[in-house]
C-alpha cells in the first residue's frame, strides 16, 4: 500500500527529472553562455602571388595586389552589429570576402553568407536573407575582429548582393550589408 507522501515523493522527483532534462536541452539549444564570450579574430588580408604561368609583361596598369571590389557598412538586425565588409579579389584572380572591425554577440551556429536580399534595417531584415539565393562562405570565426573567408571559385559574385550574418539555428541575421561597388 502506498502511502500520499510516497507518491507525491515520486512524482516531486519526476517533475525534477524531466524539468532537469528540458534545462539541459535548453542550455544546449540557445547557448547563453555565448552572450558573455567574445572571439577575437586578427586575420591579416591574404596575399596571393600573381600566377606564373605565360610571360612576364614589361609593364602593366594592373594593380599586383590585392584590390577591393566592393564594399559595406554592417547594419543591425537581431544583435547590435558594426563592421565593414569588403570583397576582395587577389592577385592570383581568387576571391576573399573580408569582415574589418566585426563587432556583434556571439551566439549558436553563426554562418557568414552571400546573398541576392536587399538589407533592411531593424526588424524587417531579421528573417529575409534565406527567402532568395545565398550561399554560405563558412562558419563565423569569432565575434570580434577582422576575418577573411575564401569564396568558392565556381561562385557566380554577381548574383549576390548583399552579406549577412545568420545564425542557423534560428533563421535571423546578426547584422548584414550591401555590397556597393567600388
Amino acid at each position: 500500500m502506498t502511502t500520499g507522501r510516497g507518491r507525491r515523493g515520486r512524482i516531486l522527483a519526476g517533475v525534477a527529472a524531466a524539468a532537469a532534462v528540458v534545462l539541459a536541452v535548453g542550455l544546449y539549444w540557445f547557448q547563453p553562455w555565448k552572450l558573455w564570450q567574445d572571439e577575437t579574430v586578427r586575420e591579416a588580408l591574404p596575399t596571393a602571388s600573381a600566377p606564373s604561368s605565360g610571360p612576364v609583361p614589361v609593364a602593366s596598369s594592373a594593380p599586383v595586389g590585392p584590390r577591393t571590389l566592393a564594399q559595406g557598412t554592417l547594419v543591425s538586425h537581431e544583435h547590435t552589429t558594426t563592421g565593414t565588409v569588403k570583397l576582395v579579389r587577389l592577385a592570383d584572380g581568387s576571391h576573399t570576402l573580408r569582415l574589418e572591425n566585426l563587432d556583434t554577440s556571439n551566439g549558436p551556429d553563426l554562418r557568414v553568407w552571400l546573398t541576392d536580399a536587399p538589407v533592411k534595417d531593424g526588424v524587417a531584415g531579421w528573417r529575409v536573407f534565406d527567402k532568395g539565393k545565398h550561399v554560405s562562405v563558412g562558419k563565423l570565426k569569432g565575434n570580434k575582429g577582422d576575418h577573411n573567408y575564401e569564396i568558392p571559385a565556381d561562385v557566380n559574385l554577381a548574383d549576390y548582393s548583399s552579406v549577412t550574418i545568420w545564425c542557423d539555428r534560428f533563421d535571423v541575421s546578426f547584422g548584414a550589408a550591401t555590397l556597393k561597388a567600388i
